[in-house]
């Protein structure tokens, strides 16, 4: 037996584990944390009915919505502009086209990307939806400060260290005590999807 396979022989969960990781991740999600602009606490629930709001109101306005993530945040902001646009009717886009990311990066810097996509293609009333775990990813900041020129709207999702500059830069701010990414990816994307769910009418079940 090769020593990958003792290896992979010795991998086990038991169902007492995923207790506890499913547990925390419940604590992870009920317990994110939201902020105004000027830092100025938001009750949860207030702040995804904002969140639901705005998002509808950018929309009836003639606007749009637009995504943008690093790795795993870009693929919640591709997820999320698919759905809005498709289950929620919503006029949704993720600046995650690779050609265009690599052309920018290459000729501006890594920390353009989306700063300069935002300059050129977004208007007054649009609203931005900047995803970043660890809330300090200049791509991520600058374009949340291009879209406050641009008088767009700014919606931020950030977790690890509660100071993290991205949450200083957004109309509605949610943050994610965690520093895992794992565990902060999935309460992104939770509340990504509450915000769209709700607005949409689909209420979870009471379960028995």
């Amino acid at each position: 037996m090769s020593h990958n396979e003792n290896r992979s022989s010795e991998l086990r969960v038991t169902n007492s584990d995923l207790d506890r990781y499913f547990t925390f991740l419940r604590h992870v999600l009920v317990n994110t944390t939201a902020t105004r602009a000027a830092g100025e606490s938001l009750g949860y629930a207030a702040a995804v009915t904002e969140s639901m709001q705005l998002a509808r109101a950018t929309h009836d306005a003639g606007r749009k919505i637009m995504f943008i993530g690093n790795g795993g945040s870009a693929a919640i902001a591709s997820h999320m502009a698919t759905d809005y646009s498709k289950n929620g009717g919503l006029r949704a886009m993720a600046m995650n086209d690779g050609a265009t990311l690599t052309c920018l990066s290459n000729d501006l810097g890594y920390e353009n990307v989306f700063s300069t996509q935002i300059a050129m293609h977004a208007n007054e009333g649009d609203l931005l939806v900047a995803i970043s775990s660890s809330g300090r990813s200049e791509s991520i900041t600058k374009a949340a400060r291009a879209a406050r020129e641009k008088g767009c709207a700014v919606m931020t999702l950030s977790g690890f260290a509660p100071g993290n500059p991205l949450r200083d830069l957004g109309d509605l701010n949610f943050y994610v005590a965690s520093d895992q990414y794992g565990y902060v990816e999935i309460a992104h994307l939770a509340i990504c999807h509450a915000v769209l769910d709700f607005s949409c009418g689909l209420v979870p079940p009471t379960l028995s």
